[in-house]
């Protein structure tokens, strides 16, 4: 049965990036990013009703996330995409074309997870880093709303006006965007729509909502908030802690280590704090009792798994809402076969549909 709880949006995840497994850390063929396999996560999600879907970008594996929301927006019809867009890998108005074509493409389906990690290559401190996003996503949003753009930046030099394409009318997409530091937080707040959150205590949760919310007034805007997890949902406790320990069985922690090194972002502080709730979890890796830290071992990111039968895994959800989330952006392994599951086991207990947001203009300067 559905509960009444105030609606919230449910996304599922398409690997694009060369992270889905039976077996943590233990690569299989058939489940190495590929148009025809990510494209049959897309649909799976969207037959089973998922509102969203996220479509991660990395650098060195998978396959791209643009040339692929192209493809797949002309497959799919209800489900929103969530395109994951490296700033800095493209010039503000050829992503600002691209953007808006992809809207076209979909019908104003798409949404944007705007990410501010290094370029290949770059180093650069995080504070710099983010203080490069805050111009990137002001410069993205007004050429997308249709309006000139005439800036001296730290970061950007541009005066151009928008490309026709622009002036379609789909506007700026909302902005999903995470990142932990005190630089990424003051970024959130001027310029993001939706915060996304990788997972921690619900307290933790509530505190870092509390604290978004004030910077975000600040700037005279309002921010929503997302989660973003693994989930391994059974009919049983115990069967979905079995779950999870087989997922575990074969991964060597010297592999383990190497895919979490790889990553851009490996050393942020989001990734810092998945490490420290690891350190702080039982001997089988819960730092409560349905929020597992096991996936962490050879995942950098989002590192936690909600693990529990159904009413447990509706009632971590349900709690979570309760605290100030309205968007969840969830994944499970094999990415497929967890789709079914949660789709089967939760998703008809969850009130869920689309968030009904529209972008608010960033903010390049703190108000005087």
């Amino acid at each position: 049965m559905v509960n009444n709880r105030q609606s919230v949006e449910l996304a599922w995840f398409s690997a694009l990036c060369d992270d889905d497994y039976e077996f943590l850390g233990v690569p299989d063929d058939d489940l190495q990013s590929s148009w025809s396999h990510c494209a049959d996560i897309v649909r799976r999600a969207e037959n089973n009703g998922f509102d969203n879907v996220l479509l991660p970008s990395g650098y060195s594996l998978g396959i791209d996330a643009t040339a692929f929301a192209a493809g797949i927006a002309a497959l799919t019809k209800d489900i929103r995409l969530l395109l994951a867009v490296r700033l800095g890998e493209l010039v503000v108005p050829q992503l600002a074309r691209q953007i808006a074509t992809l809207q076209q493409i979909s019908n104003s389906r798409l949404v944007v997870n705007a990410i501010s990690s290094e370029m290949p290559g770059e180093h650069l401190s995080s504070e710099a880093r983010y203080r490069r996003t805050t111009e990137y996503l002001y410069a993205l949003g007004e050429l997308l709303q249709g309006r000139a753009v005439d800036l001296e930046g730290e970061f950007l030099q541009l005066h151009i006006d928008p490309p026709r394409i622009a002036l379609q009318g789909h506007g700026c997409p909302p902005i999903y965007f995470g990142g932990l530091s005190e630089a990424a937080r003051d970024c959130a707040a001027a310029s993001a729509d939706v915060y996304l959150m990788w997972p921690d205590t619900t307290a933790k949760v509530s505190s870092v909502i509390v604290d978004l919310q004030m910077r975000a007034q600040h700037f005279g805007r309002r921010l929503s908030f997302g989660w973003r997890s693994h989930v391994i949902v059974r009919e049983t406790e115990r069967e979905a802690r079995e779950a999870a320990r087989r997922l575990l069985s074969r991964l060597d922690p010297v592999i383990g280590d190497a895919i979490r090194a790889r990553s851009l972002d490996a050393t942020s502080t989001g990734v810092n704090r998945q490490s420290e709730l690891r350190s702080e979890s039982d001997d089988e890796g819960y730092i409560e009792q349905n929020l597992w830290t096991g996936v962490g071992r050879a995942r950098s990111g989002a590192g936690i798994a909600i693990v529990g039968d159904p009413d447990q895994v509706t009632a971590k959800l349900n709690e979570l809402a309760d605290a100030g989330v309205s968007a969840f952006i969830l994944s499970g392994y094999p990415h497929l076969a967890e789709c079914d599951l949660f789709a089967r086991y939760v998703l008809p207990r969850i009130n869920h549909g689309p968030l009904s947001l529209t972008h608010t203009p960033a903010a390049l300067h703190e108000p005087s």
